[in-house]
């Protein structure tokens, strides 16, 4: 048995003129949550539509279990989620389920009860209302992509292949599904997901992969990417309001290159060769009442824009990557 459950090797696609993926390479190890990080357009679905052997790519080769992604029966044991969200609109939600579940080889007796054991657990039926026998356009948004949720899990797969699963959820909604990701993942499967919201990433994946244009701009384990950046920043607090020589402290660029905050709260980012003991002397020789002054890791977010910028990473926006 591969340790890996997806391995990529120098893999190509071009389109015409344009390179939607350059020599990608990337291992994402068995029962692990993968990140698969970066902007609208980026070549998140292009990866992961050759991954699943929809397309094909130019060059390299992608492995999944220990075999070629083309051999027979490899996909079986996969579960996708497209960005893309598609059911049969005028069927009935058990019945495109179960038709979605016999395709992946589920006998209907327990694709029944897989699917009532999920639309319990999304909250689809309720003691007033069973969502299982409206037809799929009367359900909202937010319901729709729980039940596409739900049909990429009803054959147990081993690799669940998420692309851009939280767009358009509510609070409460996206929460379910991160709590069923990290469930998969106590069972040993093993999940990967694009996103362009670094926040979810953080806070769920094991590793990350951040491309950009089509090239990886680096990779690994969230605590050893955050460790290879280093500890540029500082959580700064001051009692009262900020005087004319703090001020003038906090300004000066050879020791903060970015400042964020309100009058007592701060956030910097130190200078290249700042130092931040020689930052804390300035503070105190200048008056500050300081309450916190704290080096703290920078967050993937502040990651993704030192190394790829702020293009097409807020929160909603769509596009195929």
């Amino acid at each position: 048995m591969s340790d890996l459950a997806i391995d990529i090797r120098n893999v190509v696609k071009r389109y015409e003129e344009h390179v939607a993926v350059r020599d990608l390479s990337l291992q994402v190890p068995t029962g692990s949550v993968y990140g698969l990080l970066g902007p609208n357009g980026a070549g998140k679905t292009t990866t992961i539509r050759m991954i699943l052997d929809i397309i094909a790519p130019d060059a390299g080769t992608i492995s999944l279990f220990g075999q070629p992604h083309t051999t027979i029966g490899v996909l079986d044991r996969v579960g996708y989620l497209p960005e893309e969200r598609g059911l049969y609109k005028k069927m009935q939600v058990r019945r495109v389920l179960l038709f979605l579940a016999e395709l992946k080889g589920v006998k209907p007796a327990e694709a029944t009860r897989r699917i009532d054991e999920w639309l319990e657990r999304f909250s689809l039926t309720t003691a007033d209302k069973d969502w299982g026998d409206a037809k799929v356009d009367e359900l909202s948004r937010g319901m729709q992509q729980k039940v596409q949720f739900i049909a990429t899990l009803l054959h147990d797969p081993d690799l669940v292949i998420l692309d851009e699963p939280f767009s358009g959820l509510d609070p409460i909604n996206a929460q379910a599904l991160k709590d069923a990701v990290l469930e998969l993942k106590q069972r040993g499967k093993t999940v990967i997901f694009s996103t362009h919201v670094m926040d979810n990433a953080e806070k769920m994946c094991d590793s990350v992969c951040i491309i950009s244009g089509g090239v990886k701009v680096l990779d690994g384990r969230v605590t050893d990417v955050k460790r290879a950046v280093g500890v540029r920043h500082v959580a700064l607090a001051v009692a009262g309001d900020v005087q004319n020589g703090v001020g003038d402290v906090l300004r000066d660029r050879a020791l903060v290159t970015k400042m964020e905050g309100n009058t007592n709260y701060f956030e910097l980012e130190l200078a290249p060769n700042a130092d931040s003991q020689t930052l804390l002397r300035r503070l105190i020789d200048a008056g500050a009442s300081i309450q916190r002054f704290e080096l703290v890791q920078p967050s993937l977010h502040q990651i993704f824009l030192q190394r790829v910028g702020a293009t097409g990473i807020e929160t909603g926006m769509s596009g195929h990557g």
